[in-house]
């Protein structure tokens, strides 16, 4: 049992922190802006370099490089809002996704031109776990996903229930033309919706990199499994976007797990605890299957979203 928490449950609540992040700034922007952001993982890259710039520069850890990587990304995003995307605000929301691929891959370009293409770490070594919290091996920088995870996420909340640009967003995501009449700047709306995106952005891709490396293809890699999250949980719940994300990591790490019993087949043994129930190599195909089944069976997600 200690040993499933320790190679599966944690690293599966870590995966999914991340994933929550991502998932929530996806599932805004559709809501609010009605397009699919194909450069959000990209966004996430890009926050993540800002940092290990930060970090190789002065070295300080990335928490403490976090809220360069933060600001950097959303002057980034609010940059490209205003090149690439409004003048397309009226334009079908297919014209505006495939300049989303065009804004993706300029941004991945610029990264591999000014960074580089090797995969980098924040911080050279091997971590050891926690002594104190022994038989679980948990890491300290699990602790700083999971727990920088829980602070945003609870800052979101603040913004869109107790404020009143939140409020905004929110009637904005129900109804745009029905907020337009009724007086909100959709505008500000719209610049908001790209700060609070970017700021999650950022933050998931510098969690992503202290978790593994900084690779310039790790946002693209992780694009898939964000809009699985949103689109399981619910287009335009951001809450829903943080119940696919934990659940779309959970699923990835636990179809790993060794199988608990063996299965002979006339002798043939089928099924043996050495054996993963599914190959780590095919992870995000589980994320890949979940988006398909959830599309077929209930393409509102969990929560009740829009439909794509």
């Amino acid at each position: 049992m200690i040993d499933f928490i320790n190679h599966y449950l944690i690293p599966g609540l870590v995966l999914g922190s991340i994933y929550a992040l991502g998932a929530i700034g996806v599932s805004m922007i559709y809501s609010i802006l009605r397009f699919a952001h194909f450069a959000h993982g990209d966004l996430m890259t890009f926050g993540a370099y800002v940092a290990y710039a930060v970090v190789v520069g002065s070295g300080w850890t990335p928490l403490a490089a976090m809220p360069f990587a933060i600001l950097g990304t959303c002057l980034v995003a609010l940059l490209i809002d205003w090149l690439a995307y409004k003048p397309f605000r009226k334009s079908r929301p297919i014209v505006v996704v495939i300049a989303s691929f065009g804004v993706a891959l300029m941004i991945r370009a610029a990264i591999m031109l000014i960074w580089g293409v090797q995969p980098e770490p924040y911080v050279e070594g091997i971590q050891t776990p926690i002594e104190v919290l022994e038989p679980f091996r948990v890491l300290e920088k699990h602790i700083v996903i999971v727990g920088t995870a829980i602070v945003l996420v609870a800052a979101m909340h603040l913004l869109l229930t107790r404020t009143k640009i939140g409020k905004a967003m929110r009637a904005m995501s129900d109804d745009a033309d029905l907020a337009r009449v009724t007086g909100i700047g959709t505008e500000r709306v719209i610049v908001w919706t790209w700060l609070v995106g970017a700021v999650l952005a950022a933050a998931a891709g510098v969690l992503t990199g202290i978790d593994t490396l900084v690779k310039p293809y790790m946002g693209w890699d992780l694009l898939l499994p964000l809009f699985a999250a949103a689109i399981l949980g619910g287009l335009g719940r951001p809450y829903g976007a943080i119940l696919g994300g934990l659940v779309i990591g959970m699923i990835e790490e636990l179809s790993s797990w060794p199988s608990p019993t063996d299965l002979s087949v006339l002798g043939v043994s089928l099924l043996t605890r050495d054996v993963p129930l599914v190959s780590p190599g095919y992870k995000t195909g589980i994320a890949f299957a979940i988006l398909i089944i959830m599309l077929i069976w209930r393409p509102q997600g969990l929560l009740r979203g829009r439909v794509l």
